[in-house]
Parts: C-alpha cells; structure tokens; sequence
C-alpha cells in the first residue's frame, strides 16, 4: 500500500494508469488498486473486463452494471456446491431470471461477450431474451450444472447467435425435445472452438455433428452425451482439428468388439480423452493415441485394476488423469512410474459392482499415496477418495509435492478398521509443506482428527482460501482451535461434525476474511436462534430446516455470506433469515 501511495504521488496520468492496470488480472490485485484512491477505483471500473460473483445473492445486477460497465465478461454463481450432491433442496432458489434480464436491457453490459452461469435456474424465456438481446455480441456462452430450461430455447440461441465460439452444457439438466438445437448450431455456425454437452440426456443425429465439424474448422472441444462410438467415424473424418474428445460410448451387445472397432479413427491431433463403458476388450481404440495423450479421463470407463496397469504405461506424457478407485495402489505405482510430469490427478470412489473393485487391488490406501507422491514431483491437484490412510502418507505428500495448490482427500467407510487415526501430526506435515495450497478439503471418519489436529488446520493452514472439512475434531475447543489460528479462509463448508451452533457462530466471528460458509450435520438449535451471535452488517444468514420433499434423515443446514444487496426476496418457506425481519 506505502508503495501504490507513493507512486500516485508522482501524478500518473489516468491513460498511463489504465494501461498499466491492463496488465493486472487477478481479482484480488485489481481489489487492491480500487482501495488506494477514488481516481484509482474509478479506472479499475473502467478497465476491469472480467468478473466472478461467487454467490448472485450477494449483489444486484444494477449495481454491477454501474460498478463494471465494461466488462467483456462475467461468470455467476448461484446455489451451493453441495447442491451437486443432492445436499440442497431443489427449491432453494438461483433463479437466473433477473440477471439476464438486466444484461438483456439496452446500455447495460454492452460490451459482454462471454457469460457463464453456474448451477443456476434458467427458464427457456430467460434464454430467448438474452439470444434476442445479445446474439451479434455474445461469443461464449456457459450454462454449467444448470437446470430449467429445453432444446427449444438452446434452438433459439444457435440459430440466433451465429458468432459463438464456444457453448457449454456440461452436467445440465435439460428438456429434450429433439437435436433440432445441434441442426441449427450446425447450419448456422462457421467460428466454433468449443461445443461441451457432455453427462447430459440430450440426443443428437451424428449427421448434424459431422455438419459441424466440416463448417466449423476451427473445432478444438467436443464433447457429447452417449451414442456408440462407431457411429462417429465420419465425425472424427471431418474434424482434422480435434484436440480435446469426451463421452459416447462403447456398446458391445454382440461381444464383437474387437471387430466392431477394429479400424476405428480418432483425429491425429488428439491430446485429450474421456471415453464412457469401455472394457478390456475396446482398450486397443486408444493405443494408436496413447503416447501424445496430455489428459485421460477414465472415470467412467469399466476396467479392472490390470486393465489401468497395461494402459498407463503407454501414456508417459500424461498431465491430467481421471480415474476410479479400481486404479487400486499397483495402479497408482504405475502411474508414479510412468506419468512423472503429472499436473492433475483425480480417483473418484468406484461403483461396489465395478469390474475388479471387489478385488483387494483395487483399493487405494497410503501406499498408493505415498508413490504419487514420490513419483510425481510436479502435481498440483489431488483429489482422491481412500480406503486407508496413515499420517506417514500425509507427511509424504508435504515433502515431495511443493506446487500442490488443491488437496481433498475423502477417507471412505468401507473398511472396518484404519491403520492410523488421527491424522493429525500428517495433516500438519502436509499444511507445512505445500506451501502453495489455495484449496485444502478433508472428509473423515469419527476419530479421524482430533481438537489439536483441527488446531494445526487453522494454525498451518493461514494461506488456504478454501476449505471443506467433514467428521473432523472432537468438540467445541476443536473449532475455537482452528478459529483462533485466524486462516485467511474466504469460503469454508463444515460437514458432520459435532460443533454446537454457537460456537459455530462465535467461530465465524474469529474469521475476518470469511465470506461464505455451509455447513451441515452438527447440533442445531429448533429455531437457529444461537446464529445470532453471528449477526454483522452485510451478512445473510439463511437457517435451512429439512423440507417436505427432503429425505427422512435430512438435516439442517447453515448458509451464510456476505451480500451488498440485503436478504433476498425469494426464500422458499422453510429458510428462516436471521435475525427476522
């Protein structure tokens, strides 16, 4: 700050500051400049082209309009992440209705050209009124774990809106009513990079898809909802630019599939891969590909643990891999071995009838960790879901894997027993060593960290902006433990735990740089009557009661964060705001 005063006292001139302030991307940077003066706050309005509104509640769409009305682009926010977890009543609210109504008004975001919405509620008619209002302008458009709308107003938007580069379903719950959207994106569209509907329910005529390959030459992305893969053959002909391939599937009723795919064609700029339902008998589709691949995503493929340890080693140059826990620990020895450029892994946990989990390979526990880590000095993401862990795996991680920025690991209850819990001096080893880390989430079982474990959380964990923690400490203390080691957290989410509601607020109090926080499973009041101890200008608090329609073990939950824009008008009846109005 002494620094930025002193370099306005020489005078910049407001062209020579805008320029520089080009060069300034990140948010809280940008956050910074705006603080030093209003000349300075009122170029960061002018020169700002990007902006994320974590939570649409916390703002209004004209405030934003008159703060940024440059903006090139925007991404919204809305519901909760455990909204994708079925851990948020459907009708909790995210309408988008109102946003894109205001970027629908004539001088109001004039100049977006990219818009990303994020699990939101969008209506077909919001839909029609942005492809009326923004359809020479609008380039990239982003409808990410959406729901509400159908293919008819997706119809609208692509045959209205001819210059998008780039459109993304991915993981939206849409209406299907034919692939009459896919025809018109297809006939209307030169200038497409990027088309993602992928883990949707939307069907599509291969025709339409190989339409768009041959018009659009530029097509990097694609990526689709199931249909066998053999009926893409002309697709991946006419797409000479392919880089990046996810979802079809393999359908082998016949058992011929060594036949039925035998001279099947990927484009020889392939980089990237995410295949659905394959098994053994269909791996030789990737082998010609398998040496220039930078991701694969296998995650939903059906591959035993000796499956993933004849793949990957043909895979040496892997960046970013997604597999099941039927990877077990011989395959992520392999992985170790082979992908020691790793960036990017994921092991999700596996269906209990997958071919091969039922094996005691394919199980990871710290023995897989410890070679990850070992073997793969350059990681950056680790998400992995454990069967068995020891402090010794957690230590190994803060040792060898320096760049790591994002941690979660989820300790499942399949089996009876864990070789070492707590976790609490390898959870410590590892907050000390990755220094980087930006995430940290870490689910447990009961016992599996103690109050002083939570302590080192939020001793070790002051750089961490981001944390979910579920069945970790033992009491109250545990929390005033994490809270008194004042961590830099923007957004926290606490699940099953044993805190009592008021120390849960008087937490929040001891957490200055806390916009957000979920939390659920922990002992609540009747009425949420202890949160308000929490109560702070410009806070929202929301006291979510198990509704009607929510299962029968459903429980209560907390949701705050910060909002300019004052408690929301569309709360459904069982969310009580605290304090009532």
């Amino acid at each position: 700050m002494v620094e930025l005063r002193r370099a306005m006292s020489f005078g910049i001139p407001d062209v020579a500051l805008e320029l520089v302030l080009a060069y300034i991307d990140h948010p809280r940077d940008r956050d910074a400049v705006s603080l030093v003066c209003r000349s300075w706050h009122r170029a960061d309005a002018r020169t700002r082209r990007h902006v994320t509104i974590a939570m649409s509640y916390s703002t209004t769409p004209a405030v934003l309009a008159r703060r940024f009305p440059c903006l090139l682009s925007l991404k919204l926010k809305s519901k909760p992440r455990a909204a994708m977890f079925n851990l948020i009543p459907r009708d909790w609210g995210g309408a988008a209705a109102p946003w894109l109504a205001r970027i629908s008004q004539p001088s109001s975001f004039d100049l977006l050209r990219s818009l990303h919405l994020r699990r939101m509620v969008v209506t077909d008619p919001d839909l029609s009124l942005l492809a009326a209002a923004k359809a020479p302008l609008l380039l990239s458009l982003k409808l990410d774990r959406c729901d509400g709308f159908s293919t008819h107003s997706l119809s609208r938007i692509t045959s209205a809106c001819r210059k998008l580069e780039t459109l993304f379903l991915e993981e939206s719950n849409i209406k299907d009513h034919g692939g009459e959207w896919l025809h018109e994106l297809a006939t209307n569209n030169t200038a497409l990079v990027t088309l993602n509907f992928y883990l949707t329910e939307l069907s599509f005529s291969p025709v339409d898809l190989e339409l768009l390959a041959r018009n659009c030459r530029s097509l990097t992305t694609l990526k689709i909802s199931d249909r066998d893969i053999s009926d893409l053959v002309g697709l991946f002909h006419a797409a000479t630019a392919l880089q990046d391939f996810g979802g079809g599937l393999f359908d082998d009723e016949s058992g011929m599939a060594v036949n039925k795919y035998n001279n099947f064609y990927f484009p020889p700029s392939l980089q990237c891969l995410s295949l659905a339902f394959m098994a053994t008998d269909e791996m030789h589709v990737i082998f010609p590909y398998a040496a220039i691949l930078k991701k694969l995503d296998l995650q939903y493929a059906l591959l035993s643990t000796e499956d993933h340890c004849q793949l990957i080693p043909r895979c040496p140059n892997l960046l970013v891999l997604a597999v099941r826990e039927v990877v077990g620990d011989r395959g992520l020895e392999v992985v170790a071995q082979t992908c020691r450029r790793l960036r990017r892994l994921r092991v999700e946990r596996g269906a209990d009838d997958q071919g091969g989990v039922e094996d005691e390979q394919g199980r990871v526990s710290q023995v897989g960790l410890i070679s990850i880590a070992r073997g793969c000095p350059d990681l950056e993401h680790l998400a992995v879901h454990v069967s068995d862990i020891t402090n010794t795996a957690l230590e190994s991680i803060g040792t060898y894997s320096k760049n790591l920025f994002d941690f979660r690991l989820v300790l499942l209850d399949r089996e009876a027993t864990i070789t070492e819990l707590p976790l609490d001096n390898g959870v410590r080893a590892l907050l000390r060593g990755c220094t980087k880390l930006g995430r940290f989430s870490l689910y447990l079982r009961p016992g599996g960290l103690s109050d002083t474990g939570l302590g080192y959380i939020g001793e070790c964990g002051r750089n961490v902006r981001y944390m979910l923690l579920g069945n970790v400490g033992e009491s109250d203390r545990g929390l005033m433990l994490f809270a008194g080691g004042r961590p830099n957290l923007q957004k926290l989410e606490l699940r099953s735990c044993c805190f009592s509601e008021r120390a849960l607020a008087l937490a929040v109090l001891q957490l200055p740089s806390l916009r957000y926080i979920w939390v659920q499973g922990y002992q609540a009041t009747p009425d949420g009557s202890d949160l308000a101890a929490m109560v702070r200008p410009f806070w929202n608090i929301e006291f979510i009661s198990p509704n009607s329609e929510s299962d029968a073990d459903a429980q209560v939950q907390i949701l705050a964060y910060y909002s300019l824009a004052g408690r929301r008008t569309d709360c459904p009846p069982y969310i009580r705001c605290i304090p009532p109005s």
